[in-house]
C-alpha cells in the first residue's frame, strides 16, 4: 500500500512540474473525444465530420480556455443540425441559448460536465459523473449533469428521427418544432435518469460530508446502488425498458472512478483519529480531527563502482609519485650537503691565501722603510 502512496506523490511532482503541457494534453484528449461523439451521433454535415477537421478543431482548442472547447463544440452541435432541418436547429439554439444565459455564463467551469456527460453515456457508464462530480464539486453541479442529460437524449432523438425531418413529406417548421420538443421533453427515460441522478448525487454529498468513519467509501457505494434502485423502480413504474448489465457494469465503473478520486483527494488515516474540545467566550467546540495519509518519498543513492574504482587507481598513482620524489630528494640530499661543505672549505682556503699575501706585503713595506 505503501508502495501506491510513493506513486502518487511521485505523479503529484510530476504535475507539479509539467502542469501546463499536462493540461493542454488533457484538453486535446477531452476535445476530440467530445468531437468524436458528436460526429459518430449527428455526423450529418459531412464536411464537419471529417477526421481532419476534428483533429484542426481539437488542436486549436488546446491552445485556449476550456470555454472554447464547449463553444467549438456547441457550434459543431449545431452545424450538424442544421444539416438535418431548420426545425432541429432551432430547438436546439434555444436549448442552448437557455443553458448559456442562465447558468453557464455564472458558472462557467460546471460547464465542462456537458461535454462529459454524453461522452459518459456513449462509453455507456454515465453514472461515473454524478458520482465523480458529487464527490469533488457542489451541489450547483446537479443543473450541468441535467443540462448533459438532455443534450444526449437530444443527439440521441435526432440520430434516430433525422430521416423523418429530411423526407420531402415531412410537414412544415412548427410541426417540426412542436414534433421534436414533444419527442425530446417527454421522454419518459430521460427524465428517469436525470432523476437517478439527482438522487444519487444528493446521497453521495450528504454521506461524504459526514464525520463517520470510511464517509467516501460509503457515500459511493451508496450513490452507486441508489443510482440502480432508482433507475429500476422508474422503469417498471413507467414501463421503460433499461439495459440492466449496462446499468451494473456503469454502476460498477462509477464505484471504481470514486475509489480513484478518494486516494487522490481525500487519504486520510481513521485509525489516529481524535477528538478534541475546546472553548471560548461564547462557544464550547468540538472537533474530531482526521490526519492525512502521506508517505514521504524514498531518497535512492546511487553508487557508481567504475567511478570509485578510477579514483582509487589515481590516488594510487599519485601516491607513488609522490613516494618517488621523496626518495629522489632523500638520494640527492647528501650530494647537496657535501657541496655545500665543500664550497665552505673553499672559501676558507683562500681567506687564509689572502692573509698570508698581506702579511707578506706588510714585511716588505717595513724592510724597506
Amino acid at each position: 500500500m505503501d508502495s501506491l502512496f510513493v506513486l502518487r506523490g511521485k505523479l503529484q511532482e510530476v504535475y507539479a512540474k509539467n502542469s501546463k503541457i499536462i493540461d493542454k494534453v488533457i484538453q486535446f484528449i477531452l476535445a476530440l473525444a467530445v468531437f468524436y461523439v458528436i460526429n459518430t451521433n449527428v455526423g450529418f454535415m459531412k464536411v464537419a465530420s471529417t477526421p481532419v477537421v476534428m483533429l484542426a478543431l481539437a488542436v486549436i482548442c488546446a491552445f485556449f480556455p476550456m470555454i472554447m472547447t464547449i463553444v467549438a463544440a456547441t457550434a459543431l452541435i449545431l452545424a450538424h443540425m442544421y444539416a438535418v432541418s431548420l426545425a432541429a436547429l432551432a430547438v436546439t439554439v434555444l436549448v442552448f441559448l437557455i443553458m448559456y444565459i442562465f447558468y453557464f455564463r455564472l458558472t462557467p467551469k460546471m460547464a465542462m460536465v456537458v461535454l462529459l456527460t454524453p461522452l459518459a453515456f456513449t462509453l455507456k457508464i454515465p453514472c461515473v459523473i454524478p458520482i465523480a462530480y458529487a464527490l469533488i464539486s457542489a451541489p450547483t453541479a446537479l443543473i450541468a449533469v441535467s443540462c448533459g442529460t438532455i443534450v444526449y437524449y437530444m443527439m440521441e432523438y435526432v440520430k434516430n428521427a433525422a430521416a423523418g425531418m429530411k423526407g420531402k413529406d415531412a410537414p412544415g417548421l412548427l410541426g417540426q418544432i412542436t414534433v421534436y420538443v414533444k419527442q425530446v421533453f417527454q421522454n419518459k427515460e430521460m427524465w428517469i435518469v436525470v432523476a437517478a441522478f439527482i438522487i444519487s448525487f444528493l446521497v453521495v454529498y450528504t454521506i461524504r460530508r459526514q464525520s463517520v468513519a470510511h464517509a467516501w467509501k460509503i457515500a459511493i457505494a451508496a450513490g452507486a446502488v441508489v443510482n440502480v434502485i432508482a433507475i429500476t423502480a422508474g422503469d417498471i413504474a413507467l414501463g421503460v425498458s433499461t439495459s440492466y448489465g449496462s446499468l451494473i457494469g456503469g454502476s460498477a465503473a462509477a464505484i471504481v472512478v470514486g475509489l480513484i478520486l478518494e486516494f487522490f483527494f481525500f487519504s486520510v488515516d481513521y485509525s489516529r483519529s481524535e477528538k478534541l474540545q475546546y472553548e471560548d467566550d461564547e462557544y464550547y467546540y468540538y472537533v474530531k480531527a482526521v490526519p492525512k495519509l502521506s508517505v514521504s518519498t524514498p531518497e535512492k543513492t546511487v553508487k557508481r563502482i567504475n567511478e570509485r574504482h578510477e579514483t582509487e587507481i589515481i590516488d594510487t598513482a599519485e601516491v607513488r609519485r609522490r613516494s618517488r620524489g621523496r626518495e629522489k630528494a632523500a638520494v640527492k640530499q647528501p650530494s647537496h650537503q657535501a657541496y655545500q661543505k665543500s664550497s665552505v672549505s673553499r672559501k676558507h682556503d683562500m681567506d687564509e691565501v689572502d692573509r698570508v699575501l698581506l702579511t707578506q706585503s706588510l714585511k716588505k713595506d717595513l724592510d724597506l722603510k
